[in-house]
């Protein structure tokens, strides 16, 4: 008597809002395409006047100019300072002169007692870019509602479309770079890697402090 089949157990990917990464962006399962800036922050408060009144005006004409929506988010997480203090213990060892062997485990039992205190938390400010095809004024009816049906079908099928689709999104990203900076502000695109990298962490708190990410070239995809 054959054993009773086990039925399959879906893959988590199922749950997510996420169907693939790839050159840069991500695709979601809408068919819609997004891009993530990590930018630079900068501290207001110790601005004088004059200079708090410039970052306010660049920022408001930034926004005017935007034609399309853009999402900005605060990642927050518990600063791990473990390896930190384990690499001054290393030093502490190694370190012939007894003086500053000594400022050393000092240095240590303070930063120690200090996140005892409290948590820290390192923040990390994003921007995520979009681009939704339906919206594209210039598409038929007939082409629009089948995206509609299969969006993901549609980019995971054709290299062109995706392609385009891509185009369009670089385009904005272009442009909500160069108003950053008219801000003040740093920017830089996550690659592949780091996009990866970002939606493993977050999803995985716990085991990506332990287990970080290999290399995307690495990866074995199934």
């Amino acid at each position: 008597m054959e054993p009773p089949k086990r039925s399959a157990i879906p893959a988590t990917q199922k749950y997510l809002p996420v169907s693939e990464i790839r050159d840069n962006a991500i695709i979601m399962n809408d068919g819609t395409l997004r891009s993530m800036l990590l930018v630079s922050s900068v501290n207001f408060a110790l601005k004088n006047e004059d200079e708090q009144n410039a970052i306010v005006g660049a920022y408001v004409s930034f926004l005017n100019n935007l034609n399309f929506p853009l999402e900005i988010v605060v990642h927050s997480r518990e600063l791990n300072i473990d390896n930190y203090l384990s690499d001054l213990k290393n030093k502490e060892k190694a370190q012939t002169n007894e003086l500053l062997k000594a400022q050393t485990s000092e240095y240590i039992d303070y930063v120690a007692e200090l996140v005892s205190l409290g948590k820290i938390m390192n923040k990390r400010f994003y921007v995520i870019v979009s681009y939704n095809p339906l919206s594209d004024e210039k598409k038929n009816f007939v082409g629009r509602l089948g995206e509609l049906f299969s969006p993901v079908n549609v980019v995971k099928m054709k290299q062109e479309h995706f392609d385009r689709l891509k185009k369009e999104l670089d385009r904005r990203v272009d442009s909500v770079v160069a108003g950053l900076a008219s801000i003040g502000l740093n920017v830089v695109e996550l690659d592949t890697q780091a996009l990866i990298e970002l939606l493993y962490n977050i999803y995985n708190p716990d085991s990506s402090e332990h287990q970080p990410m290999r290399d995307v070239s690495n990866l074995r995809v199934i």
